[in-house]
């Protein structure tokens, strides 16, 4: 797969699966845009491609809008977007039934809402380009219930597939092609919680049926795919990255 001369945009970036896709692409000679409530990370991804990097909250849509709009403008096109931005409060994100709604709305504007940012400010650009291909990352667990309820973030997660197939209709005849990644179990910053505790990593790596917790560069090489050319012929789904957990009965 190459992304020679492509200009591609990354939401989540400053770590983790974002970070990991930023990388890649710059590898394969994209340039990239990554955005990120974080400090910028340092140094950049080296390839190739070139990378900047855009510090700025994406749930501020005329931030979003600018940073793309001036990202667009330098490069003369736009042919990606990728949104791996994401919050998961496990101190605070409970069932829906005793979850403060502030908390609620919060992670929507996070998970949900800036994807609509985003895609608001990468459409236009795309339709200039001539066609585009877009990537959200959703999770496993919006296809299932969980006796340790995160109602808002599978809730904000699982819309965000509706927002995809939505996007890939809507904009086909523009080839402009959306599509969702579900990983499943996978270690990044998300999954903090798992650092130094070998204990519940071989608890979690046992549940899978590969026998590994994922890793980011898995989550990319899927992403990569569908954002690529090899997926011209893809559109309006879902790719499950899990290691085979969502198969179990």
């Amino acid at each position: 797969m190459s992304f020679q001369g492509k200009a591609a945009v990354v939401t989540g970036a400053g770590g983790g699966m974002g970070w990991t896709i930023a990388e890649a692409l710059c590898a394969q000679g994209a340039d990239v845009l990554m955005i990120d409530i974080k400090e910028r990370p340092d140094p950049l991804p080296a390839g190739p491609g070139r990378a900047e990097y855009a510090r700025l909250d994406l749930t501020d849509a005329r931030a979003v809008a600018t940073a793309i709009g001036e990202f667009h403008e330098s490069r003369g096109r736009l042919d990606h977007l990728v949104n791996a931005a994401g919050v998961l409060w496990f101190d605070r994100d409970r069932s829906a039934v005793e979850i403060d709604l502030d908390v609620w709305d919060q992670v929507m504007a996070i998970n949900l809402k800036s994807a609509v940012h985003t895609v608001r400010a990468a459409v236009p650009a795309m339709k200039a380009t001539g066609g585009g291909s877009m990537v959200h990352f959703s999770t496993i667990q919006c296809l299932r219930g969980d006796t340790r309820p995160q109602d808002a973030y599978q809730a904000s997660k699982a819309a965000l597939v509706a927002l995809s197939k939505s996007i890939a209709i809507q904009f086909a005849g523009d080839q402009i092609r959306s599509n969702v990644v579900y990983p499943g179990p996978t270690m990044t910053p998300m999954q903090a919680r798992w650092e130094g505790d070998e204990a519940t990593q071989a608890l979690v790596a046992a549940s899978v049926p590969l026998g590994r917790i994922g890793r980011p560069e898995d989550q990319a090489a899927a992403c990569l795919f569908l954002l690529s050319d090899s997926a011209s012929f893809i559109t309006g789904t879902e790719l499950i990255v899990d290691g085979g957990v969502s198969a179990l009965p």
